[in-house]
Parts: structure tokens; sequence; C-alpha cells
């Protein structure tokens, strides 16, 4: 049914321009009955399709068949929405960080005490790093999956037969998941001359968490850390970091008690 140019402007103009069905232009040779049904039909001057104001507008027309209403496009969002997720996200993000950072493990410095702890050795026996006060120790963490660790351990074993006499200590601190006995077979096959530890979690977190393997720290011979390495080194600046922990004076029986903190 035919209708008044306006009303059959108003829809035209606020369609998609073209037929759903054949992609012709729906221009004046098209037909508006805004009385077909509840939406309205435009029917295609080109093809004869009938179609709803709604599939060729993404509208409906108002009550009196006139101008049509468009609806919002699915692809807007609500700015306020948006707002709120964004801030929390934001929360989210905040509090995840400052939980990390109290579950961290203290860092280790240079110049400050060594935690002292109690390990078992291989042979059964328990250690503490205490029980080598006025010693240089080279306390390294590693192994025996550590690649970087078997470079190195044959160098801890000439630099403990030449630096012995003058007051060095290599401790070995085994942070793996191995049996003690797979443990004392690889360090016999190694060679290995020096104290071997069968570490526990909280000793690492005592030393920083021990971010990378093998990691080693120098304590002087009052207990307090010279040096450290992270990672494979070598020979030359382990050797050079020893010396440093040779270099310091023994504290007396008191201080360096005070020194070296308990681990609980």
């Amino acid at each position: 049914m035919a209708v008044d140019d306006k009303s059959y402007t108003t829809a035209i103009d606020q369609s998609q321009g073209r037929c759903p069905k054949c992609g012709a232009p729906l221009e004046r040779g098209s037909s508006f009955d805004p009385q077909a049904d509840a939406a309205g039909t435009i029917i295609c001057g080109a093809c004869g399709a009938p179609h709803s104001v709604s599939d060729v507008a993404g509208g409906k027309p108002q009550a009196d068949g006139g101008a049509i209403q468009p609806q919002m496009s699915a692809g807007k969002r609500n700015p306020f929405a948006l707002v709120v997720v964004a801030l929390v996200a934001a929360a989210m993000l905040y509090f995840g960080f400052h939980m990390a950072r109290r579950s961290a493990p203290p860092a280790i410095t240079k110049s400050g005490p060594a935690p002292d702890f109690t390990l078992q050795s291989l042979d059964g026996n328990s250690m503490r790093l205490s029980d080598f006060r006025g010693k240089a120790v080279l306390l390294n963490f590693w192994a025996t999956w550590c690649g970087p660790c078997k470079i190195e351990m044959p160098w801890f074993i000439e630099l403990q037969k030449q630096y012995q006499a003058q007051g060095l200590q290599i401790v070995g601190v085994a942070m793996d998941d191995s049996s003690k006995e797979d443990i004392a077979k690889f360090a016999q096959e190694m060679g290995v001359n020096y104290p071997v530890l069968i570490g526990k979690e909280a000793v690492g977190d005592a030393y920083g968490g021990v971010p990378a393997l093998p990691e080693s720290f120098f304590i002087g011979r009052d207990g307090k850390i010279v040096d450290k390495i992270i990672g494979l080194k070598g020979k030359s600046e382990i050797e050079d970091s020893i010396k440093k922990a040779l270099n310091t004076e023994p504290a007396n029986s008191q201080s360096a008690t005070a020194a070296l903190q308990p681990q609980k």
C-alpha cells in the first residue's frame, strides 16, 4: 500500500539503503506499508521481496507508523560498566602485587649476616653453618639435575684444596628431590671433597628464595656475607670472591653468635 512522501522518505532514509535479499538499492521504486504488520514493511522495487523495517533499518516504527526508532548497536557498551570493570581489575592487580610482596622471601644483601641453619649431612650428622665460625665459607646451593652446577663443582674441589689451609670451607646444599643415596652417589662420582648437606625449602627462603641454581654466598670470617654469585660464572670470579671472604677479620665469639641469626 502506498504511503505519503514523509513516511516513505523516513523509512528509506533510516534503513540500511539496500534490499537484504537481492542487494538492490531501496530507492523510489520501493514502497512502504506501515499497516502490513506491527513493524511496517518495505517492498523492494527490484525483486518485490517484502522486508520488515527492523530487518533493513535495525529499528521499529513509532505507533503512528512514521519515524523509526533505531536500536542500540550490539557493539556499543555502557561506559559506566567499562569503568567499573577497569576499577575491579586494577584493585585485583594491586592486592595481588602486595600479597606477593608479603609472601616473598626476604632479600639477602651483601655485608648482612648470613642466616644460620641446621641441616643433615650425607653421613647422617647434623651440621650448622655456625660450626664454621672463624672460617671463610663458600655456601653453594646446587642440584644433581643442574648442568651449570656440574661445571663449577670441579673448580670448587680445586679451590677447596688450594685455600683450605688459609681457612676456606666450601659447603654444598643440595636443593633437589633426589634421595640422599642418589645425592651421595653423585657427589662421590664428582669427587667432592667438602661437606654436602640435604637442603630444605626454609633454608632456601632464608637466603632469598634461591631463584636460580647454582647460587653461591661468600661468607666472611665474621659471619657476614661479602659477595654472592647467581648462575654460572668463571672460576676467576669465584676465586676473587673467596679472597674477599678470606680477607675479613674473625669476630669474637659473642659478636659472631649475634651475626649468625638462627634459622627457625
